[in-house]
Formats: structure tokens, sequence, C-alpha cells
């Protein structure tokens, strides 16, 4: 079946862009910055606040897809002994930001970086997230540097964590590190990429943590031409996943170490919700014997399979309830785990999209230091919890929003055609409805079939009942 693309046109009242437009305003998305916000982000951009530590000799690289601009992280991966020294960089927004001015308002008001296949509603002006902020390569730029050292398995030894200058090297994308490493001409910077990042994955799963490997459904475009795509992420993907995860546990441990901190936590899946999972596998013919864990199952999926990405897609359902969970003063909360993580983990190596992470970066760099946080810090944590449940929910709000318009649009008129899809979820209650992903073009819908059941995991022919490009509750 040949690829189905979306034209938008650049005139507001384009369908599609309507759409999104209205999307934008039900969910409350601000649009520009204020004028005080965008003139106080020039003054910081020219004027940062700069450590004396000066790194720059450090041969950073970043990886993150080839269009992004906004980036957060670089790294420098090398041989310590018979182990490993992960030299990682976050973008030190604080040095940019002060607390309680207009544009630490302004990013409180935001909570996080929100994106539209149309535009990015952005943390921080584009100006500084993009620009004075960012780790972009042969630029000099503040930052907060750890320093990791793993012994010979990857287990992590010392941790050390400050303010410093540095360098990135190399702006690099998944694709291309996959392509050198799986060749043979990588360097060993990178090369070490793939062996740190295995290490991990195998000490990942001895803990029982899961990183699970669901084919993402994105919005691509070409040129203002959208089109929808599965994507199964790469093995880099889980490579450089993996230094951020160690790098948030990293975090965690210095949080509790000192008792004041923000953690990222995620309770234990119900018996019900993993038995519910149990029969799912049942029903797409995925082997689970009973002495076999959850975690060892997800690993041994393969998602180019149609089968295992539609359990994949319903293993999802265990993740939900992550929520962040601040704490001080020694009183550490009930739950201190994210259960795919399976350890204590933070959120704090995305600061540039992601509000919460400024004031993790300074309690571990406080921590470090044997210092006490700032004062400013202590006093944001508790509202912190809500305002980045509500940006989550936002956000998540946001991209069913987006991918629901698409789909949509990408549909209309073709009411009445017929597909291929697989269905991947049925409703427990009513076995006549659930969840359908279409082999070509790339959409996941909501199926309601005749008298029988719906074949759970079958391959079937749908047919396109209704399609109506507008946002919720439009």
């Amino acid at each position: 079946m040949p690829r189905r693309h979306i034209r938008v046109s650049g005139a507001p009242e384009a369908p599609l862009r309507a759409a999104l437009t209205a999307l934008r305003t039900e969910l409350g998305v601000p649009e520009s910055f204020p004028p005080e916000v965008l003139a106080e982000a020039e003054r910081s951009a020219k004027a940062p606040t700069l450590p004396s530590y000066d790194a720059t000799d450090l041969p950073l690289f970043t990886i993150d897809p080839p269009a992004s601009t906004d980036l957060d992280q670089a790294m420098h991966l090398s041989r310590q002994g018979t182990g490993y020294r992960v030299r990682y960089a976050i973008a030190d927004v604080a040095a940019f930001v002060v607390p309680g001015s207009v544009l630490d308002t302004e990013a409180h008001r935001r909570v996080a970086t929100l994106y539209f296949p149309d535009e990015k509603i952005p943390l921080h002006p584009v100006l500084l997230s993009e620009g004075a902020a960012s780790l972009l390569p042969d630029q000099v730029r503040p930052a907060v540097l750890w320093t990791i050292d793993l012994d010979a398995d990857g287990r992590t030894l010392t941790v050390d964590v400050r303010r410093a200058l540095v360098r990135s090297r190399a702006k690099l994308d998944y694709a291309a590190v996959q392509k050198r490493i799986d060749s043979g001409t990588a360097e060993e910077p990178l090369t070490l990429l793939k062996e740190i990042g295995e290490r991990r994955e195998a000490l990942e799963a001895e803990r029982g943590g899961i990183s699970l490997n669901v084919p993402e459904q994105e919005i691509v475009d070409r040129d203002h031409t959208y089109e929808l795509t599965y994507r199964a992420p790469l093995p880099a993907d889980g490579w450089n996943a993996q230094i951020s995860l160690l790098t948030g546990m990293a975090a965690a441990d210095l949080m509790i170490s000192t008792g004041t901190g923000i953690l990222r936590t995620l309770p234990a899946a119900p018996d019900g919700a993993v038995g519910r999972l149990r029969r799912t596998a049942h029903a797409l013919r995925i082997d689970w014997p009973h002495h076999v864990s959850y975690a060892q199952l997800v690993r041994s999926l393969n998602p180019h399979r149609p089968h295992h990405a539609a359990f994949l897609q319903e293993c999802t359902t265990l993740l939900r309830g992550a929520g962040y969970t601040p704490f001080r003063d020694g009183a550490l909360p009930d739950i201190t785990t994210h259960a795919a993580v399976a350890a204590p983990y933070a959120h704090c190596t995305a600061p540039l999209r992601r509000l919460v992470d400024r004031y993790a970066s300074e309690i571990c760099l406080a921590a470090a230091a044997g210092d006490a946080p700032p004062d400013w810090v202590l006093t944001a944590l508790d509202p912190l919890r809500k305002e980045m449940a509500d940006g989550t929910r936002r956000a998540g709000a946001a991209e069913r929003g987006c991918l629901d318009i698409v789909e949509a649009a990408l549909l209309k008129g073709q009411v009445g055609e017929t597909f291929d899809a697989w269905v991947v979820d049925v409703d427990e209650r009513r076995p006549t409805i659930g969840t359908v992903q279409l082999e070509s073009p790339a959409i996941i819908g909501r199926i309601e079939g005749g008298g029988a059941p719906l074949p759970l995991g079958e391959r079937l022919r749908v047919r396109l009942t209704q399609a109506d490009p507008e946002p919720p509750g439009a």
C-alpha cells in the first residue's frame, strides 16, 4: 500500500493547522513569550553566570535526533583502569535563569517543552533553549558536569558533579552512531557507548528493571508534508538511554544520602494488572512460563514482530502512575524507587525541556559539595510535585491529541475504504470493542466489531467508518 501524506498549508485557516491551534487553545498552551521574558532572556544570554572550572578540553559529543537544536546532554566515555569513566555534561539552565525572575516565573507556567507537528512550544525562549544554553558543537557553554566511574561490569564506583565550562565537538544522531559502531569505524569514545550500554543493560536485567522497546508512532515532518510511521528503537537508542539512566540513578542516590531531593517514582504494578497481561500474552500466543518474570519476558521480545509489538504496547499500562516525590530534612518518602528502573531514580538530564531537572541538578551540586541546597530550591520542592504532574498530563494530552488529529486528517476522504490491521487490544467487558494497529498508514484506532469477540493478536481487514480531524472537546 503506498504511503499517505498530509500536506499542510501555511495558512492558519487550513483544516489541520486550525485543529492543532484549537488543541493548543483547549489545553491552555502558552504560545508566545511575553516581551519582558524575551528581554530578560536576551540579557541573560549575553551575561550568564559562568563557573571557574574549565573542562573545555574534554572532547564531548551529543546524540540527538538530526533536527534537534535544544541539546541538553553531551558525553565523553573512556577507559579507567579495568573499568570506565563516564563524563556527562548537562546544560546549566540556572546559569541563565535567576530564581524569582520573570524568566523563572514563565518556566513554571510552562513546565515542559511541548511538541506539535507544526511547531514546538519551548520551556524557555529559543534564544536560550536552542542557542546560548544549548550544548551545540564548537560552542563554550556552562554545564553541570557529572563524572561517574564504573567497574568492569558497569557498576558505579564513584560519583562527582560540579559546574564546568564545556565545549562539545560533534553533534551526532542515532542512525549515524549505529552505523559507525556496526561498521567498526567508530572511535573509542563512541565504541564504548555500546560496551558500557550493554553492561548497564545487563545490570538492569539483574535488578529486574525494564526498558520497553515499543515501536513508536511518529509524526514525521517533511517540508510541511506530514507522514505517520512506526519506528522501532535502534540499539544505540537504548545504550544512550542507559547513560541518562545511570546519571538519574546517581542523582537519586545523592539525594537520598543527604535526605533532600525530588525523585521520579513509580509503584509496583498491582497483581491484577500483571494477571491481565498474562491473559493478553496467552491470546497473542506468547509463551510466558510461570517461572519467567515479567522483566525477563519483555527482554526476550522482538518489537519487529507484530504479536510482540502488540504485547509491548500493552506493557506500557504497567508504567502508569509515575510521579514526582519531594522530600527533605531526612524524612524519606514511603516509595523511593521507580518500578521500571528497579532503583531510586531522578530526572536531572533534560533541564532545557523539563522544569524539575534544574532543581534536581542544584540539589545534587550542593550534596556533592557538602552544602545545603539553596533556599529557592527548598521552597519550590513541594509545589513542584503538582506543577510537574499538571505539566506531564498536558504533555500527554498534547501528544495524544496531535496523533488523533493527524490520523483523522490522514484518513479524511477515505471513509468506506478497507485496511489491513492487527487487533492489539480488546475491552475485557465488551469484547466486540478494541484497538487496531493499521499496517499502513501507521495508525492506531478504535474498532467496533460485529457480534463476535475481536480476535486479539489476529490480522484482519477493517473498514474506516469515521475520520474527523477535530481536537478533543471541539
